[in-house]
């Protein structure tokens, strides 16, 4: 496996009721129980200022013992009242040496196998509202549903019913191996979290009208691992149907593994499988289905095991590059976009840089060939350091945004595009302006409810007016699909003039974001699929291998 000790350590680094715009201020007011009944079973949650929650509501049965590496069962009906005032346990996931000291560093509190729970934020009296599903990013290895910055009241106060999900992660979340292929009525394994995902949004389909929202009017979101899973799901024939707008904030259409075969420089994921059975000294399906899951996916972790998706030609018929070029992705509405600083803090995805501007060069050179002068152009040898955050930034996360919006316009879907380019002074002066993740407060209107290390958000208006602002237009776009804000200006589709939203000090609109760096990017990722033995994702820049020649249809 090689580099996968590399990768693994980079992963585990780090994603009706009217409608009423409003800005999201904080309100004072005692707390009250709220009970729901629902056709899962009758749950009892809190309603404070307006605002009912329910936290830790299962949405399928514990998938341990026999149901470790299965696809989730359906719950079954509980009987009284089911306490729903706290949030369900974290999905098991590794301990990470140094973790408490990373910015994005919070307390899980207790983790779990029986962790497949969803939590809702309705407002008091809600009916027939728009519908928000959140998917925490984490790179498939890490998070919960229940970390501060996800607190959906604010969003909720919009007059949005929004959800998050737990779903499983790491080895026990996407483990292809081909004794569960074996056992597959479909053939296939992997994919797990995936499933997972599905499962919460038939669990929401069939039960969040009790909640007061609208299951014919869903948009699921997510940022970073979540957004990618957004993406999986606009992809996947059984999600088809069970959303009807999607957000992607910092997605990256990366290449995956294939179920059985050796393809696009990745080796096969029932091969990764069982290379893992080897790792963990595991005789058969059976001793590692016993193992605790603690130690299952620390030892996974310390092994150098790395979590992909898989695609298996069922759940995930094609490479998501693939499935969009092909206009085969769901056809909804979508936001979509990145940060200007998103590998400020994701500094490990960089290789060691050259001590030369000319040795910078000449690696280019050696990798790119003839597009070597446009990537030199655009990303020039006298600024190394900045040259290489921004190409690693544009080749996963730029790329990605403009080509989700490029897509769904030319599927007759309004795209909209943004980039987060705030900064604050905090987070500038410890060189992570506009950072991975750096817009989820602003969103969920959270911006003094972030993790212990998190560059502290200034406590003023200006900072309160921007995350407002934004809030409002993603909680409208969830409603309608076109996001607007109160006295802000109107967010353009992307359509012909290539059209896209900055938020930097105030919302502001442009044109062609990414221009001639998308164009290269795009080349790249042609040549590279053309030829089938090159992966897409971090290799960038002087981490590049030589570029593959041009072929048909491609730059």
């Amino acid at each position: 496996m090689p580099n996968i000790r590399h990768f693994v350590s980079l992963l585990l680094a780090f994603g009706g009721a009217a409608l009423v715009l409003q800005p999201a201020m904080a309100l004072a007011g005692p707390a009250a129980e709220t009970v729901v009944e629902a056709p899962a079973g009758t749950v009892e949650g809190v309603t404070e200022n307006g605002i009912a929650s329910f936290k830790g509501i299962p949405y399928a049965a514990p998938p341990t013992g026999d149901l470790r590496w299965q696809p989730p069962v359906e719950p079954a009906r509980w009987d009284g009242v089911r306490d729903a005032s706290e949030f369900g346990p974290a999905c098991y996931q590794p301990t990470v040496p140094g973790a408490a000291n990373s910015i994005y560093h919070e307390e899980l509190g207790p983790m779990s196998e029986d962790c497949l729970s969803l939590n809702i934020w309705a407002p008091e009296h809600a009916s027939n509202a728009p519908v928000l599903v959140w998917i925490h990013g984490g790179a498939l290895v890490s998070g919960a549903s229940s970390f501060d910055m996800y607190d959906g009241s604010r969003l909720a106060r919009q007059g949005v019913v929004v959800v998050s999900i737990n779903y499983r992660l790491g080895a026990l979340g996407f483990l292809a191996h081909p004794g569960l292929s074996a056992e597959s009525p479909q053939g296939i394994s992997g994919n797990y979290g995936l499933m997972d995902q599905i499962a919460a949004l038939r669990w929401i389909e069939s039960n969040i009208s009790a909640f007061g929202g609208n299951p014919q009017n869903v948009t699921i979101a997510g940022e970073s691992a979540g957004a990618l899973s957004v993406m999986w799901l606009m992809t996947a024939p059984p999600a088809r149907g069970l959303f009807d707008k999607a957000i992607m904030q910092s997605a990256y259409m990366i290449s995956s593994p294939a179920l059985k075969e050796a393809e696009h420089g990745h080796v096969s994921a029932e091969a990764m499988g069982t290379w893992l059975q080897e790792q963990l000294d595991a005789p058969d399906l059976a001793a590692m289905r016993e193992m605790a899951p603690g130690e299952l996916v620390n030892r996974a972790a310390r092994a150098g095991y790395l979590i992909w998706s898989t695609v298996d030609g069922k759940l995930i018929p094609n490479q998501i590059a693939e499935t969009f070029d092909r206009g085969a992705q769901a056809p909804v509405p979508v936001l979509a976009g990145f940060n200007s600083g998103e590998i400020r803090s994701l500094r490990r995805l960089l290789p060691p840089a050259p001590a030369t501007s000319s040795g910078y060069e000449a690696k280019i050179r050696e990798a790119y060939g003839d597009l070597a002068e446009v990537f030199l152009a655009l990303y020039p040898a006298d600024t190394i350091d900045e040259s290489m955050l921004a190409a690693t930034r544009d080749a996963l996360y730029g790329w990605t945004a403009e080509r989700l919006a490029r897509k769904q316009t030319l599927l007759g879907q309004d795209g909209f595009l943004y980039l987060f380019d705030h900064g604050y002074p905090e987070a500038d002066k410890a060189g992570l302006h506009a950072f991975h993740a750096s817009e989820i407060p602003y969103v969920f209107g959270t911006i003094h409810e972030t993790a212990p290390n998190w560059p502290k958000i200034p406590r003023n208006a200006q900072e309160r007016e921007l995350s407002d602002a934004m809030l409002q237009y993603w909680a409208t776009f969830a409603r309608d699909g076109q996001p607007r804000a109160h006295g802000q200006p109107d967010w353009p589709a992307y359509g012909a003039q290539a059209a896209f939203m900055v938020f930097d000090e105030t919302p502001q609109t442009g044109t062609r974001l990414m221009g001639t760096r998308y164009a290269l990017n795009e080349a790249v990722v042609c040549r590279r699929r053309a030829a089938g033995d090159q992966p897409w994702h971090w290799n960038v820049g002087i981490a590049s291998p030589p570029l593959p020649p041009r072929a048909e249809g491609c730059q």
